[in-house]
């Protein structure tokens, strides 16, 4: 399903030549995990690129092709379950599972290789990629389109398919979780789906992806998910610089619930909006400056005292 995702780009984004797309399998795991590499093995700069709860490396694949021709080497896993990494044990997927394999996939990627990594997370895989910056101190810059916490009743309202289901999601899982875990339901009966994006064609393409927005999620995840708890406060974040690079636009899961968490990070930190940009963000001017802020070079340490935020063309910076 690449191609259908790359259509949705504008004719001006989409690459004249596509960079080369390489199947490979990641072992430190079992079941082996799929791997997509976009882009030259030999590129001067990284990205690890992780999605969330309906994403692959197919729906990724606008977004890697982009950094691929700004000269990355772009590594996109399938978290299990998803694309083409099997889950054998599907009802036993938790959430910290993944957020382990990713840490574990980075570890071995940086191994000798003294390259610059751009840790990017996109959805839920923004949460995932603070975590595993956090736990590794491996990226040398992170970059994510949401950040959001799950101990929030806001976040929980927001992000379920109706808001009153993620008002009750959490007390009925704790209560009823036991004999359910293993229980799969749609994403589209659990999480508000339809919001996904702002484009309609790009909202059907996600829901009928069997490997992605179409696929089912067991109830036990949810749940691990829902009472996830950051193994580091965002006050005690010593990381690298960390750019919320969030959609302008985005229905499902706006700025004002990923601002209460990043505005607590004390490392460096800035917040670029992606305008005219939906939660999966698809459109012109928000992808071209989404492309723009991941192939930026890291940035140096600020000062100690950090200018009040502005805002200039899209732009909010700190």
């Amino acid at each position: 399903m690449h191609d259908d995702y790359l259509a949705l780009l504008a004719d001006d984004l989409r690459p004249e030549r596509l960079p080369t797309r390489r199947s490979t399998w990641w072992h430190g795991r079992d079941p082996a995990v799929h791997l997509e590499r976009v882009g030259e093995p030999d590129a001067p700069r990284r990205a690890l690129l992780v999605h969330g709860v309906g994403g692959n490396s197919a729906t990724m694949w606008p977004v890697s092709s982009q950094l691929a021709c700004r000269g990355f080497e772009v590594l996109v896993p399938d978290l299990p379950g998803y694309g083409r990494t099997q889950a054998p044990r599907r009802g036993s997927l938790r959430y910290g599972a993944w957020i382990e394999l990713v840490c574990d996939l980075l570890r071995a990627e940086r191994r000798g290789d003294p390259r610059p990594l751009t840790l990017i997370g996109a959805s839920m895989g923004g949460m995932i990629a603070y975590e595993v910056a956090a736990r590794t101190g491996l990226a040398d810059r992170v970059v994510v389109t949401c950040l959001l916490d799950t101990r929030d009743r806001r976040v929980r309202r927001g992000i379920a398919r109706t808001p009153w289901l993620g008002a009750m999601a959490r007390p009925m899982l704790r209560a009823a979780i036991g004999p359910l875990a293993r229980i799969e339901l749609p994403l589209r009966l659990l999480a508000n789906m339809r919001a996904v994006g702002n484009e309609p064609a790009l909202v059907d393409l996600v829901l009928r992806d069997r490997r992605g927005g179409g696929n089912r999620l067991p109830l036990g995840f949810l749940q691990s998910y829902l009472d996830a708890v950051p193994s580091v406060e965002p006050e005690d974040f010593t990381g690298p610089e960390l750019v919320l690079a969030h959609p302008a636009a985005d229905r499902w899961t706006p700025v004002e619930l990923s601002l209460p968490f990043f505005e607590r990070i004390t490392a460096p930190t800035r917040l670029v909006l992606l305008p005219g940009a939906g939660h999966f963000p698809i459109e012109k001017e928000g992808m071209r400056v989404l492309s723009a802020v991941l192939a930026e070079d890291p940035a140096p340490q600020p000062s100690e005292t950090l200018p009040p935020p502005t805002v200039e063309d899209g732009r909010v910076e700190r």
